[in-house]
């Protein structure tokens, strides 16, 4: 029988041991289900990077609030005990008032807007300003833009006074449905749909894909496309960790992060076009508005928050010049 020679057990041995201490499991949080296109896009991201450091960053996705709400995340992100995530703008936001900027009513028409809005020297200021925070700034990503689905048929924006909208805890989204009249109502999505199917609220800001896959319009009457707000998504890194990771595999993930995101934000045109048409398919009474159906609520709104967000005039001006 012939025998494998004692040192080329030892050098294969210390080859394995090599390798397997220069990779690294990360983690990823996500609030999305594993079917939204954010997951999907972090899935896709994590194996390229995976791919293409051969192995040394090796990003594990956790989908659905696996590893906590977005403010229990943050502080696992600051302290290093999580890794990358993608978040609304909600724990900065709420922080720091410029952050809420880009969920302005109808600072764009449309996904194509939002897109280029998303790249523009704002967004990149506000990206670099994840390092107060303790993170590093990856891109900006976005869902479908936002429309109402209500249980009750609306048909003009008077007939929201009062009621009970489930929002996300943003204080511009907030100071948005104040200002048109009606209850904002926060509450984490997986609670959405038994509260919307017993009554618990009205109706709903939401988008598109969001009402189709969880079919909350089996109890909608009316289902109101306004597009009157996008909304953006941060992908972010934790700063502690991402010290920790050598340039070269620094750049791979920059990179990959940045494509993946363009190219999620840019499938939302699609993607609202396809779940629309589905939509109108059903017995829900779709309707199509503009800014003016709001009234002067959106006028007010941005008359708050230019006081309260100075960022807010300067995004304005670019917008102006997409």
């Amino acid at each position: 029988m012939k025998h494998t020679p004692l040192i080329g057990l030892t050098a294969l041995a210390l080859a394995t041991t090599a390798l397997t201490a220069s990779a690294e499991e990360y983690r990823m949080g996500l609030i999305t289900p594993p079917p939204h296109q954010w997951t999907v896009t972090a899935n896709e991201a994590a194996d390229e990077i995976r791919e293409k450091t051969d192995g040394r960053v090796d990003i594990l996705v956790f989908p659905s609030g696996q590893l906590g709400n977005e403010a229990q995340m943050l502080q696992q992100l600051q302290t290093g005990a999580m890794d990358f995530a993608f978040f609304t703008l909600g724990e900065f936001a709420n922080r720091d008032p410029n952050y809420g900027i880009f969920l302005a009513p109808y600072i764009v028409d449309d996904v194509a807007g939002a897109r280029e809005l998303l790249k523009g020297d704002t967004a990149q200021e506000l990206l670099d300003g994840m390092a107060d925070f303790g993170l590093v700034g990856l891109g900006w990503g976005m869902a479908g833009m936002r429309m109402i689905v209500t249980a009750d048929k609306v048909e003009k924006a008077e007939d929201l006074q009062g009621l009970k909208i489930r929002t996300i805890p943003f204080k511009p989204e907030l100071a948005f449905w104040e200002h048109v009249g009606a209850a904002p109502t926060p509450m984490p999505l997986p609670a959405l749909y038994d509260a919307f199917a017993n009554g618990q609220v009205d109706g709903m800001q939401i988008d598109v894909e969001g009402t189709w896959n969880s079919k909350y319009y089996d109890h909608a009457q009316s289902v109101i496309i306004s597009d009157h707000m996008m909304f953006p998504m941060a992908a972010i890194a934790s700063g502690r960790k991402w010290a920790g990771m050598s340039e070269e595999d620094r750049k791979v993930v920059s990179d990959v992060f940045a494509e993946q995101l363009d190219d999620l934000v840019a499938g939302y045109a699609e993607i609202d076009a396809d779940y629309r048409e589905k939509l109108e398919g059903t017995d829900v009474t779709v309707t199509e508005v503009g800014r003016d159906w709001f009234g002067s609520s959106i006028d007010d709104w941005y008359a708050e928050w230019r006081e309260k967000a100075p960022m807010l005039k300067q995004l304005e001006d670019e917008a102006e010049g997409l």
